[in-house]
């Protein structure tokens, strides 16, 4: 079955049939981290967390959760609001979370928009997009996830002077997210030399999307913008 729904800018929402601890994990543990965007949004937003944080970051797609789980096992001060509506990449975050111990990560297992425009205005200090789907025909560019529309629901969320990170092993892409964002008056591109887009920011992982590319001849480029 090909579940692409119209307009949205991800592709399927379920893959394989979870098997029986998976779909426990999602009847379970997923209510318990799902942020509640019935409910107004906490002031200030590091109460939807049970501990303290000092700041939040939030993942847009997070695919299997690889790079999420692996940044807030390194910093639990910090947390993580997670965005994946693919059911298949979410069950493997759970397993992850559940198997690290982990209490610094909320999750929205939907489109990111909703969720954005939930978040309180300058209530996030770093954001990441990683491997978005590319949406490489032409006709389906009014899908990829960078473009005015959004860059303004994140241009709101973010706190000034954070970090909107983004990266991709797709020329197309990266030259779309570049014009983009540097046309949009809120955010500036921090690159001064080739090493700061064409290496990985510090304490990175790797993903699963990134370790396909490399092994089909593709390198990623990691993009950093500043909200101003």
């Amino acid at each position: 079955m090909n579940d692409i729904y119209e307009g949205a800018f991800f592709g399927r929402r379920k893959g394989k049939t979870l098997r029986p601890a998976q779909a426990k994990r999602m009847g379970k543990l997923l209510p318990r981290l799902a942020v509640d965007l019935h409910e107004p949004a906490p002031a200030p937003l590091g109460r939807l967390f049970s501990g303290a944080v000092d700041d939040i970051t939030l993942e847009i797609g997070f695919g299997g959760g690889e790079h999420l789980v692996h940044r807030a096992g390194e910093a639990p001060r910090t947390g993580f609001i997670g965005v994946e509506p693919f059911v298949n990449g979410m069950a493997k975050a759970l397993a992850a979370i559940e198997a690290a111990g982990l209490e610094n990560i909320r999750l929205h297992d939907d489109d990111a928009i909703g969720l954005l425009d939930w978040l309180p205005a300058a209530s996030i200090d770093r954001a990441y997009l990683l491997y978005p789907d590319p949406w490489p025909k032409k006709r389906h560019w009014k899908r990829r996830f960078v473009g005015p529309d959004n860059l303004d629901r994140l241009a709101r969320a973010l706190k000034p002077g954070a970090e909107f990170r983004f990266a991709s092993d797709i020329d197309t892409y990266v030259d779309w997210t570049l014009r983009h964002v540097r046309a949009h008056p809120a955010f500036e591109w921090s690159a001064e030399c080739a090493a700061d887009w064409r290496e990985p920011w510090q304490g990175w992982p790797g993903t699963r999307y990134e370790a396909k590319a490399i092994h089909e001849g593709r390198r990623g480029y990691y993009l950093t913008f500043r909200r101003f």
